[in-house]
């Protein structure tokens, strides 16, 4: 009898999850993702290179910190001479030297939008398929911008990528923005309400700190696409927290500072799930359904847990349940899961914590900065 309450009360909540997003948000109902794992396209050949005598390190393999050290023992030329030769693959490749990182995709988004060119003037394939190539040059004709520092860039499936703002080289502090559903290379820096996307917060956030800040704006996994399975599982969270994890872990491993990471909705999922492997000083979690732990010491890490949700925002109408695969667990702005707290009176709605002028995003900026907005809770 209690199994059937505890059955029922799960399926209750799971309706009430749905009827909360889908009545204050207007989302469609989502389609399933195919995550996206594994090392770029280009890996066969950057394996069978021996052009420098030797081995490279294997993408799938190496640690951040030897691919860090491999790059260390080779001189400028050989560098630049791998990253024209295998530029996906360099530019994706976690504890590479940054500067060679946004050469790398600066050459891979030419070679992508040349194909994609080639793709649109093809008479012989269908409109639509067409029309899809012509918009996906025009996104790397975009991120192929003067002064834009890009990453990390994979063109498979939706399309990934990460920007960084300021000078990630020379900074003291980082932060990661790591966004929620409905982000990919095509919405990553919309001008549509641009605070609910990770090139907006992370261009808020760098100003609200002075720049004295290197900000990136990471969407290195397959997000969620509207409601459905997919926003209510942990599934492509498991699959993008070790991305997430290895993405840090070559930042820190090329010589940058642990960051703050500022985890934005579903993108707590994945922090919450990667945090035990996340070289991090904070964790600040925005807008949460859950980081699948019961409490903050469950994560399993030495950063600074914060959480954040506004009275408007609704994902406070978002049963806090983990049953049978559904739903994120426990409410990370509860009192009794253990975060420390950050003021949002001044937010508003989903979307709303990096708006500038929020009391949200003042606090967001005094703990990139390394100081404690206020006593934890």
């Amino acid at each position: 009898m209690r199994s059937s309450t505890r059955f029922q009360r799960t399926l209750v909540a799971a309706a009430l999850t749905t009827t909360a997003m889908a009545g204050t948000a207007g989302w469609a109902l989502g389609n399933e993702q195919r995550p996206v794992t594994g090392p770029v396209p280009g890996v066969s050949s950057w394996r069978a290179d021996r052009d420098l005598g030797r081995q490279l390190p294997d993408p799938a393999t190496a640690s951040p910190a030897k691919v860090a050290a491999f790059f260390g023992s080779l001189t400028a030329d050989e560098r630049r001479a791998l990253a024209e030769r295998h530029a996906l693959v360099v530019g994706n490749l976690d504890g590479a030297p940054v500067a060679l990182r946004y050469a790398a995709n600066a050459r891979a988004l030419r070679e992508e939008r040349a194909k994609a060119r080639t793709y649109a003037s093809d008479p012989d394939l269908p409109s639509r398929d067409r029309a899809a190539a012509r918009a996906r040059a025009e996104r790397y004709t975009g991120l192929l911008a003067a002064g834009r520092q890009i990453l990390a860039f994979d063109p498979r499936g939706r399309g990934q990528v990460a920007e960084v703002y300021g000078d990630l080289a020379g900074a003291s502090r980082v932060a990661v923005i790591v966004p929620g559903s409905d982000i990919d290379l095509a919405t990553f820096d919309r001008t549509e309400n641009p605070y609910g996307t990770p090139a907006g917060m992370a261009r808020s956030l760098y100003a609200a700190t002075g720049q004295r800040t290197a900000v990136i704006a990471w969407t290195g996994y397959t997000t969620p696409v509207g409601i459905g399975p997919d926003a209510a599982t942990g599934r492509l969270a498991k699959a993008g927290a070790p991305r997430l994890a290895r993405f840090v872990q070559g930042l820190t491993a090329s010589g940058a500072p642990d960051p703050a990471v500022f985890c934005h909705s579903y993108g707590s999922v994945v922090c919450g799930l990667a945090a035990p492997d996340l070289p991090a000083t904070d964790i600040v979690v925005a807008a949460s359904p859950g980081m699948r732990v019961a409490k903050a010491s469950d994560l399993k890490t030495s950063a600074r847990v914060w959480a954040v949700k506004n009275d408007t925002d609704w994902i406070d109408n978002v049963p806090s349940v983990q049953v049978l695969g559904l739903g994120h667990g426990a409410d990370p702005a509860a009192r009794d899961f253990g975060a420390r707290t950050l003021p949002a009176t001044k937010a508003r709605g989903h979307s709303g914590y990096f708006v500038p002028g929020t009391d949200s995003l003042d606090a967001f900026a005094r703990v990139a900065l390394g100081a404690t907005p206020g006593p934890p809770r």
